[in-house]
């Protein structure tokens, strides 16, 4: 059992890895690249990005909710139902990208005072935010179809359409910032450019993808289909997993506006941070995304004994990638340091929050792994929402607040406070875990009958 589930895992981990690499390297380089352009460039595109990152998790969301289902369904070796999930969760993501693209293209400076009260920022922002609104219509199909793709075992495409949309995304974003073969130095709007561009090419490859495939398409028609039992799962357990995503996403949104407030020199620093925070969890998150997806097929066979076996291995390749993710961080940070066109000030800051977050990545490991992966895979996405709501929302950005503006606290200090969050949601998500009331096998055999 143990060679089969290496064997298994790491055919998984291996694509989800490769993705989140490239993920990371895109946001690399807007980074890199917008250093030579200025620190108010990479702090507004690092402001105007925090609604694609609320986006992201409502996608993530919706694409990971589905996958609890459509993991099981895998397992079971039934298709049909897993058309039908693609479908409604379909219909959640095209409305979301409709009302955030309406929103970027009519009123980006509003968007933008929510994280800054600083003008420069706001008027660059707003020009990133009215371009992206093509990358936000384009995205929500791609992920939710790519993240269906992942559960079915197909990990390997979904990996493919997404290094095609990473390669070219960075490829254009040289081109559109630095003007190469002729074209215009766009600055931040190119970075915004280039996003675009690589999100309506990568659709057209996820239709051409579709073309070839016999179990699984990219078909408007499935958003159509009507199950009324399928539909009900899906809103007990995937919509709390949406939820609990969107939920951390805006909550880690809070964040920014806290450090948004604090000058520009936290803000460059944290965008900074983010980056190199993002390459120290490529491999926990490639765990997590792949240890959920393999529990999902083993509970779908209903084999609760196996899937416990399975989640303990995970957990432990878990603690490993956290560890290893720390360290990553802590070697990077000479290279940041040494490379980071910022003010000392700013220096001073991103040096200690990089030492900050070289143990911070431990506790968002096992909570993903645990959260995002695991107990999702046992269709216990309700303790998750509960657990994320409480502790970001009650605990996080009351604390980051209270700390920046009522003690105003220097700037370390409040991000110090903030990067608690991860370690407070550690004895209720243990306990979770012991308890074993996540282990469920959520597959129907009459599905049809009485659709």
């Amino acid at each position: 059992m143990q060679k089969q589930f290496y064997r298994q895992i790491w055919k998984l981990i291996i694509p989800i890895v490769i993705q989140n690499l490239l993920s990371a390297a895109v946001n690399s380089a807007d980074v890199v690249m917008l250093n030579y352009v200025g620190q108010s460039a990479i702090s507004a595109v690092s402001l105007a990005t925090q609604y694609a990152q609320i986006l992201f998790m409502f996608y993530y969301g919706l694409g990971t909710g589905a996958s609890i289902l459509c993991a099981q369904y895998y397992g079971k070796g039934d298709w049909e139902p897993i058309r039908v999930v693609e479908g409604i969760a379909m219909r959640f993501s095209v409305a979301a990208s409709v009302l955030f693209a309406i929103a970027a293209v009519t009123v980006p400076e509003l968007m933008m005072k929510l994280f800054t009260n600083e003008p420069e920022l706001i008027a660059l922002g707003a020009s990133y935010l009215r371009v992206m609104s093509v990358a936000y219509l384009c995205w929500g199909v791609t992920e939710v179809y790519l993240a269906i793709l992942r559960s079915a075992g197909k990990a390997f495409v979904s990996m493919s359409m997404n290094v095609l949309a990473f390669s070219l995304n960075i490829v254009l974003n040289a081109v559109f910032i630095f003007g190469l073969f002729g074209a215009p130095r766009l600055g931040v709007t190119g970075v915004a450019i280039a996003t675009a561009a690589s999100r309506v090419i990568e659709l057209i490859a996820c239709v051409i993808v579709s073309a070839g495939t016999r179990e699984i398409k990219l078909n408007p028609a499935y958003m159509l289909i009507r199950n009324k039992l399928l539909f009900q799962d899906f809103v007990k357990l995937a919509l709390p997993a949406l939820l609990n995503d969107v939920l951390w996403g805006v909550a880690f949104s809070m964040y920014s506006v806290i450090i948004g407030h604090l000058g520009t020199d936290a803000v460059a620093a944290n965008s900074l941070v983010t980056v190199v925070r993002n390459f120290g969890t490529i491999l926990c998150f490639g765990v997590a995304s792949a240890g959920g997806i393999l529990v999902g097929n083993v509970l779908g066979e209903n084999k609760i004994d196996k899937a416990k076996d399975y989640t303990s291995r995970v957990m432990k390749l878990t603690v490993i990638t956290g560890i290893v993710g720390g360290v990553i961080i802590l070697l990077i940070t000479p290279f940041v340091l040494r490379f980071a066109d910022l003010t000392d000030t700013a220096m001073h800051y991103l040096k200690v929050m990089l030492y900050i977050n070289s143990y911070y990545v431990i506790g968002i490991a096992v909570n993903t792994t645990l959260i995002a992966g695991i107990f999702r895979a046992g269709g216990d996405s309700r303790f998750g929402c509960i657990c994320d709501g409480i502790t970001m929302w009650c605990y996080a950005v009351p604390l980051g607040f209270f700390a920046a503006f009522v003690l105003k606290l220097p700037v370390l200090w409040v991000y110090f406070l903030l990067c608690t969050d991860e370690f407070a949601k550690w004895p209720a998500v243990i306990r979770r875990y012991r308890s074993g009331k996540w282990l469920n096998n959520i597959t129907r055999d009459d599905l049809f009958e009485n659709g």
